[in-house]
């Protein structure tokens, strides 16, 4: 039996979700997920890992959705609101959905899949009350989640997670955080990540705390949040840190204080994602009193290293390993580094992934001897706490808390008539973590910028997210295809 699931029986009336104004408890919270997965059964007695993919905004709609997948012993497949068309028919054909799931607010954008035959839609507010039935008792080794991040390989490769790897997951952050029933935690973001499918949602429902959501990021509707809502808890990337200290300070010196007074009051406060600035660090805990708590994970694990709740919190570092995890840091050989000797973070636990979906041979790779798997993410283990360094490939660009492959970019830019070649990276920005900068090479010596800005925003943007983009002018004519950062230095950039 799935353990978050059955955990929720014992909350029975007390708060799970508040969405679009509106309170939801335990009880509406089963009862509805039960109905969704009646439906989705259709008299059969288990979808045995049938793929079912949703499009619903962050709201109640899509904790019932999850749940309902879950019950009726399918795996769940959220898809990004941001996402263009192909990208989303992409995941729907990667993963062979059978079952998509929408709200009528996205029916224009997916009306061009209704038509196919193995796929079966269903707008979520035309689902009928279904009558009584028997849902499967649907083992923890089953896959549970599909969740796609992108890779050196250029197309995104979706990371399947089984019920057992979550609960994982779940036990270890609320260990480690120390979550109770009284919590009641803000959340603002994406739910097709990890973070705030299992750091959040998932983490509230385990300890009979409250989810509460906003649909969007709007900094003056999270300030009301935290003042009025009785919010104990929060969670970003350090982008949405960054947002809010600019918004804090167009307020008036009341209005600032009312706002402190109120964050002073919260347990914990978190950050992660993304490499966080010791600015924003230093800047966020003059507003709200707090030292943001940093962690480390992936698609891939779930979290892995946190600083403590209890004890220093060292900006900079991203702690220990949480319990249940071990954590090694190894050289290229896959051999174990000497203490302050950098290394790549290589992860053994019940909280990392099954398989990459459909791709046994990257599967494979990601995994040394011994069963270690290799995060790609190199640190530092000094003074009793883990460092970042960075990646070992440039490939990936973490911008916003995001992971954004810049092989995908790079074959998007080359789509251009008047691109001949090109190299994307990432830069350091105090705001995103890092931009995206392409070098650009023009088959003709000459480029229109300006036009060129336009396709981007018209193109680019709905590949991942909107976000800011760079354009470097200028390349060495030394330089083709890749970039290194260490030539970018000699590149003109033009916002």
């Amino acid at each position: 039996m799935i353990t978050l699931i059955h955990r929720a029986s014992s909350f029975g009336e007390a708060i799970a979700i508040h969405s679009n104004h509106k309170d939801y408890t335990y009880q509406q919270l089963l009862k509805d997920s039960n109905n969704i997965a009646l439906t989705l059964l259709q008299g059969n007695a288990d979808l045995e890992g049938a793929r079912i993919a949703f499009l619903v905004p962050s709201s109640y709609e899509y904790a019932v959705l999850q749940w309902g997948i879950w019950r009726a012993g399918g795996i769940a497949v959220p898809l990004c609101d941001k996402h263009p068309l192909e990208s989303i028919k992409y995941i729907l054909e990667d993963t062979q959905a059978s079952v998509l799931l929408f709200t009528q607010e996205f029916q224009s954008l997916l009306s061009p899949v209704f038509e196919t035959p193995s796929l079966r839609c269903l707008a979520v507010e035309q689902i009928d009350t279904a009558e009584n039935g028997k849902l499967p008792d649907v083992p923890l080794d089953r896959s549970a989640l599909i969740l796609y991040t992108s890779g050196t390989t250029g197309l995104p490769k979706g990371v399947v997670t089984t019920h057992k790897n979550i609960e994982a997951q779940i036990t270890a952050l609320s260990t480690a955080w120390e979550w109770n029933a009284q919590d009641r935690i803000l959340n603002v973001l994406p739910m097709h990540h990890v973070h705030g499918i299992i750091n959040i949602l998932s983490c509230a429902l385990w300890n009979g705390a409250c989810c509460h959501f906003l649909p969007k990021f709007d900094p003056s509707q999270i300030f009301k949040a935290f003042c009025n809502k009785g919010i104990t808890l929060f969670m970003a990337v350090p982008t949405i840190y960054f947002k809010l200290i600019a918004h804090w300070k167009q307020y008036k010196e009341q209005d600032q204080e009312e706002i402190s007074k109120h964050l002073k009051n919260f347990r914990l406060m978190v950050s992660g994602s993304a490499a966080l600035p010791v600015s924003v660090l230093e800047e966020w805990r003059t507003i709200s009193g707090h030292t943001l708590l940093e962690r480390y994970g992936m698609t891939e694990m779930g979290m892995a290293i946190s600083n403590p709740y209890r004890g220093e919190r060292k900006p900079g570092y991203i702690g220990q390993a949480l319990p249940g995890v071990s954590i090694r840091l190894a050289d290229e050989n896959d051999l174990m580094v000497a203490e302050g000797n950098p290394g790549e973070i290589q992860i053994k636990g019940a909280n990392v992934f099954k398989e990459y979906w459909g791709k046994p041979k990257e599967t494979q790779e990601s995994f040394c001897e011994g069963g270690w798997f290799k995060s790609g993410d190199i640190a530092v283990y000094e003074e009793g706490a883990y460092k970042i360094l960075g990646r070992n490939s440039v490939d990936i660009i973490k911008s916003g808390g995001y992971k954004i492959s810049a092989l995908e970019i790079e074959e998007v830019l080359r789509t251009h008539p008047d691109i001949k070649d090109c190299g994307v990276v990432g830069l350091p920005d105090p705001e995103w973590g890092e931009i995206i900068a392409a070098g650009l090479v023009p088959k003709d010596n000459t480029l229109d910028f300006e036009a060129l800005k336009i396709w981007l925003k018209e193109f680019l943007p709905g590949y991942k997210t909107p976000r800011k983009y760079e354009l470097l002018e200028e390349l060495p004519r030394n330089v083709m295809g890749k970039v290194t950062k260490k030539e970018l230095k000699h590149l003109f950039i033009n916002e």
